[in-house]
């Protein structure tokens, strides 16, 4: 049976469809060409980078509302959240720097040099370990200390290093390197590189399911997710999905996996269990990022072209 699916531009209905799983979509507007997005789990907070005009968008999720503006770095394409201590990262690609941001006060607080643009980012609670992926020249992934806001190591992978993700419970990295296809796995505890996965085309958007300690890459070059075996470090499925996928993300309760189809202005769910597509969720201009808070399962997602955050919720 089909569900309502209503979405909602300044108080206002502006479109009303069916799909054919339980999920309602509203709209936040950010600034321009947003990208990145990260969740605080703990207090309902999503944070969006805004590539133009270099700032951070901070939302209330309970209000889904822009609470505050935090200028950052010169182009801002990455962010990730230490849920701990609220603690938000920030990778700007042109200034070759992380933006470290008190979510308390919605402050920088600390600037880190790491490498050659970086891009992607992640951060493993457990540790308060910050995972840097640099897409420059000499390829490689800073690894930030965020008790001291410095950076521990250096680690060489891939060409074009772009997407990081971190299985807190192993404290593994993970690294797509999209210039060869392949995704670096890398150990927490010693900083090397101890496997490197074959995966997809161009190889961008990855994310990590704990609990089964499965790894999902968007193969932008190929409408495709590659499935990881995170225990084996063997891709084990390839999904389908729509043209141009970006953005990928987990939720770890109902371990259905959010993949953003840039060219097709949809969001596919992937079933974990199953490995297939459940949805096809339409969303704005150009979906870029996206990310799911646990503590609610909505997902956000960055719609580069239309200047919104696209809010999925299940019901």
């Amino acid at each position: 049976m089909g569900i309502v699916l209503a979405v909602v531009v300044g108080g206002l209905f502006a479109a009303i469809q069916y799909v054919t799983r339980p999920v309602h979509q509203t709209t936040v507007v950010v600034e321009t060409t947003p990208n990145a997005v990260a969740v605080d789990p703990s207090t309902n907070t999503i944070y969006v980078t805004n590539n133009l005009p270099e700032t951070l968008s901070v939302i209330d999720g309970s209000k889904r509302t822009v609470v505050a503006s935090v200028p950052v770095g010169h182009r801002p394409d990455g962010v990730g959240v230490d849920p701990d201590t609220h603690t938000v990262y920030v990778a700007n690609s042109d200034s070759h720097t992380v933006s470290v941001i008190d979510g308390s006060t919605n402050t920088v607080t600390a600037t880190v040099p790491v490498g050659n643009t970086p891009f992607g980012i992640a951060v493993d609670p457990g540790t308060h370990t910050v995972y840097v992926a640099n897409n420059g020249r000499p390829n490689t992934v800073s690894v930030i200390d965020g008790s001291t806001n410095t950076v521990i190591a250096t680690v060489p992978v891939g060409n074009g290093p772009f997407g990081v993700a971190v299985d807190p419970d192993t404290h593994t990295a993970y690294a797509t390197n999209s210039g060869d296809h392949t995704v670096s796995v890398i150990d927490g505890s010693t900083h090397t590189v101890v496997a490197t996965v074959p995966v997809g085309n161009t190889s961008g958007g990855i994310a990590v399911d704990p609990g089964t300690h499965t790894v999902y890459v968007a193969n932008y070059g190929h409408p495709t997710v590659s499935v990881i075996d995170g225990s084996t470090n063997t891709v084990t499925a390839s999904v389908p999905v729509g043209n141009n996928p970006f953005g990928v993300a987990v939720d770890p309760a109902t371990h259905t996996v959010y993949v953003t189809n840039f060219a097709d202005n949809t969001v596919s769910l992937i079933d974990g269990s199953t490995h297939t597509v459940t949805a096809t969720v339409p969303v704005g201009n150009n979906p870029d990022a996206v990310a799911v808070d646990p503590a609610t399962h909505i997902a956000y997602v960055t719609n580069f072209g239309d200047h919104m955050v696209a809010v999925i919720e299940p019901r």
